[in-house]
């Protein structure tokens, strides 16, 4: 039996955004994905970020997220790229 998907919608800020030339898409996830496995989606989907994820961020509804936890139905995924400041 096929598992059931659900959308999430991926916002792209700095460098993320000019990889893939997008501010924000949608990505299918199996339901009960967890970050982790978020990102392993983006990074086949669009291989040009899968190097630059592994330095960056994830926030899930708004809140940094571990890569253990779940990513329900309907959700914002935020890919957060490294700041430096001064």
């Amino acid at each position: 039996m096929k598992p059931t998907m659900i959308e999430v919608e991926v916002l792209l800020f700095a460098r993320a955004r000019e990889l893939t030339g997008n501010a924000q898409l949608k990505l299918s996830l199996p339901e009960g994905a967890t970050v982790k496995a978020a990102a392993q989606s983006l990074s086949e989907k669009y291989p040009v970020l899968a190097d630059f994820l592994r330095c960056c961020r994830l926030a899930l509804n708004e809140e940094f997220a571990s890569g253990d936890e779940l990513v329900p139905a309907n959700s914002v995924l935020a890919v957060i790229p490294p700041v430096s400041g001064g």
